[in-house]
């Protein structure tokens, strides 16, 4: 047992012994056991031995960035000191640089610093950035292949692209420059953040989505997560040549969001359920009156009657709240043909469920669950945890009745995102909740790159609102419920 990890035993002329030798080798019995085959472990990765020149150069490197963020800081104190920080938000960017150039010029001088023009550019780049942005981190911000900024700490920045996570060259001086900078962001939505409230969530000033916990909460340092905000609007048509569902899902998708059924897209963290419930509601008529309801807007709807609501945390004295469900409440009031709540995660439930059930057909939510069935019992939960006593089976039926589909999506091993399954919510059996699978993504292998191999496919079972379907006009062929063989 544990062969493949066992110390191999030392060999007799290691071991400094003389060896045994055996006038003949001992067969083992006839009724022995066969000798069980000898896996070989696969050897672990090994880490490259740096040469002495490739040490020297990047103990070098290291040194001059040392040395550069040392200049940088001592620069942008002399621009505080020198800058009138009340003109900043009238002045030109162009005419704002100009004067940090000249301001960082007579400092290098009286520094008796000499930098070429290529390190002078960059410089005035990262002054620019620390007073008017957000510092080391305005690079990735504009950086249009970059999906997440993670930061562990001052010295460890990661990144998200393409649906992988790497680690970048770009640092803080230290944890009181990154709290600086958390500061910065935090204030400029009216909120703070210190040892005694020592995390908020915020919005930048693009829409993207900011998270931070600072020390005591934060041991390492500071951790800081921004969910870049998508300055395009991705389609269906965009999702379908991405390849994150077929042209028949996307047919169906259209005709149950155009016939008011109530959709839930479900799926994990960063598996691309605001992005899919986007190009959900481009199906949605420009005529009926739309109310979304967010912790965080990012929803991007097209059409021209929409109504955005956003929930607010407590102030510092612990008042002020608006949370989901009071938004819900009052959207209820506000003669809404659909409602849209960016995230379901508590006890906003039982008034998203009662909005379904009473006359706002087609309203759409999402939820945090890995399959259509653990959403049914996700849903449950948070009609428990909400205080409300309810018999199962009531609780049950309530659900069934308000949900007609949900919409599976999901991150695979390789970064890509995929529609890996469509449900639909058919009514009660008993007490157990009855739905079908209409179409799923079937994985067939994995390529030597660790890209998946895959097929989206139809399950064969027709669908039960095709009769709905027609009576609005969207009379779907049968084809796109045959399965590929």
């Amino acid at each position: 047992m544990f062969s493949r990890f066992k110390k191999p035993e030392p060999s007799a002329a290691n071991a400094g012994l003389k060896p045994v030798t055996s006038a003949a080798p001992v067969a083992p019995p006839s009724n022995a056991p066969p000798k069980p085959t000898q896996v070989t472990a696969r050897p672990l990765p090994v880490a490259p031995v740096r040469t002495p020149a490739e040490a020297i150069a990047s103990d070098k490197e290291k040194k001059r960035k040392d040395k550069m963020m040392e200049i940088k800081q001592e620069l942008h104190k002399r621009l505080l000191d020198n800058l009138n920080l009340a003109a900043l938000e009238k002045a030109s960017e162009a005419s704002l640089k100009s004067e940090i150039a000249s301001i960082a010029a007579e400092a290098l001088d009286e520094m008796s610093v000499a930098l070429n023009a290529a390190d002078r550019s960059v410089l005035h780049q990262e002054l620019y950035d620390e007073v008017m942005g957000l510092g080391p981190l305005e690079a990735l911000l504009k950086d249009e292949t970059v999906n997440d900024i993670l930061v562990n700490g001052p010295k460890r920045i990661f990144v998200e692209r393409g649906g992988k996570l790497e680690l970048t060259d770009i640092t803080f001086k230290d944890e009181r420059h990154l709290l600086r900078i958390i500061d910065k962001i935090v204030s400029a939505v009216g909120r703070r953040v210190d040892e005694s409230n020592p995390y908020c969530d915020a919005r930048l000033a693009d829409g993207s989505r900011f998270n931070c916990m600072v020390p005591p909460v934060a041991v390492d340092g500071s951790l800081v997560s921004i969910r870049k905000f998508k300055k395009e609007k991705l389609g269906v048509h965009d999702l379908v040549r991405f390849g994150a569902f077929t042209e028949e899902m996307a047919a169906y998708l259209q005709a149950a969001v155009a016939t008011r059924l109530n959709v839930i897209v479900s799926g994990g963290t960063g598996s691309g359920k605001t992005t899919t419930l986007n190009a959900l509601s481009s199906f949605i008529d420009g005529s009926e009156r739309i109310l979304t309801i967010e912790d965080t807007a990012e929803l991007q709807l097209q059409q021209v009657h929409v109504g955005r609501m956003e929930s607010r945390p407590p102030n510092v004295e612990g008042k002020g709240a608006v949370t989901q469900r009071d938004c819900l409440r009052n959207a209820l009031r506000m003669r809404p043909d659909r409602i849209i709540v960016g995230e379901t995660r508590g006890e906003e439930v039982i008034d998203m469920l009662q909005a379904m059930n009473t006359g706002h057909d087609g309203s759409m939510t999402t939820i945090h669950a890995n399959s259509a069935r653990d959403g049914i019992s996700r849903l449950e939960n948070m009609i428990a945890m909400s205080g409300i006593e309810m018999p199962i089976k009531a609780m049950r039926s309530q659900i069934s009745s308000a949900v007609n589909l949900i919409v599976q999506a999901s991150r695979l091993q390789d970064g890509s995102r995929r529609m890996v399954s469509i449900t639909e919510v058919t009514g009660m059996e008993g007490e157990v909740i009855s739905m079908q699978e209409v179409f799923r993504y079937e994985r067939l292998g994995v390529e030597s790159n660790g890209k998946i191999i895959g097929r989206f496919n139809a399950t064969g079972i027709r669908s039960a609102y095709s009769d709905r379907f027609k009576q609005w006009g969207y009379d779907l062929p049968a084809s796109i419920y045959e399965p590929i063989v």
